[in-house]
């Protein structure tokens, strides 16, 4: 199966998009919280999936949440702590690009967390995601799977673009050489928190736009019935002729050249 073509891409994704602005339109109306999390290896495509979703969502509405380095004081805190903050509010969709999942991932991986710090989050991840569907909050897990051979392409081309450099980070190089370690890592998450109430879904991101068209035809199949009656803003004719802007003692910049 060969990779997909933009010009083909938008075209399939464009329906979808539609069904999103429709959904976002729920979400608000009936006062839901709807909370993704997009998680996966570094170069899976988890921005660009995320700019996908959230492309036509108003972002008063819509937040993306792409947490930093702990700070000194969040380290010692609960570690769950930093992240309540960002959860959705009644009508919010909250995209989380990583998330409390970095303890399962990079962080036993790289040895930024202690083996007890580990144990306890395998063991507290459950809970915690109970409490957060309990309380009415809609929860959808998604792991991005991308093959070793297409990261270090992927990796190489950050490498060489300077609009993506800033992506190539030294952890990122540091994870290289980790692709075994973070298997085993992630199967470990998989098997402590793949639950009913909260199941992870595994998307193959070796194509990223096909990746993309199938988590979000997942998403928007897992929702319930999200169409509402909605009816159309009227535009009333203006009283007059359309005015031009005028200006004073400040000036518009002149056009930009085109030759």
């Amino acid at each position: 199966m060969g990779k997909l073509k933009r010009k083909e891409y938008e075209r399939l994704l464009e329906p979808m998009q539609l069904e999103l602005a429709a959904m976002a339109r729920w979400v608000q109306h009936s006062g839901q919280r709807l909370l993704v999390l997009f998680e996966g290896r570094d170069t899976a495509g988890k921005g660009g999936a995320i700019q996908d979703v959230a492309r036509h969502l108003n972002p008063r509405q819509c937040r993306v949440v792409a947490l930093p380095k702990p700070t000194d004081r969040e380290s010692t805190q609960w570690y769950f702590q930093r992240h309540v903050a960002h959860l959705p509010a009644a009508g919010e969709i909250v995209l989380m690009d990583r998330s409390w999942y970095n303890r399962a991932g990079v962080e036993k991986v790289m040895g930024y967390c202690s083996d007890a710090q580990y144990q306890a989050f395998l063991a507290q991840a459950p809970v915690f995601e109970r409490l957060l569907v309990d309380d009415g909050i809609l929860l959808f897990k998604y792991w991005l799977c991308v093959d070793q051979e297409q990261q270090e392409k992927r990796f190489a081309e950050r490498r060489e673009d300077p609009l993506k450099g800033w992506k190539l980070s030294p952890v990122d190089l540091k994870s290289r050489l980790e692709y075994g370690a973070y298997t085993v890592a992630r199967e470990a998450m998989l098997d402590a928190t793949h639950t009913r109430h909260a199941p992870w879904t595994l998307v193959d991101f070796n194509d990223q736009k096909r990746g993309r068209l199938t988590l979000i035809r997942d998403l928007l199949d897992r929702l319930p019935e999200t169409a509402i009656d909605d009816p159309p803003v009227e535009l009333p004719p203006l009283p007059g002729k359309p005015k031009k802007e005028r200006y004073g003692e400040v000036k518009p910049l002149p056009p930009y050249p085109v030759a």
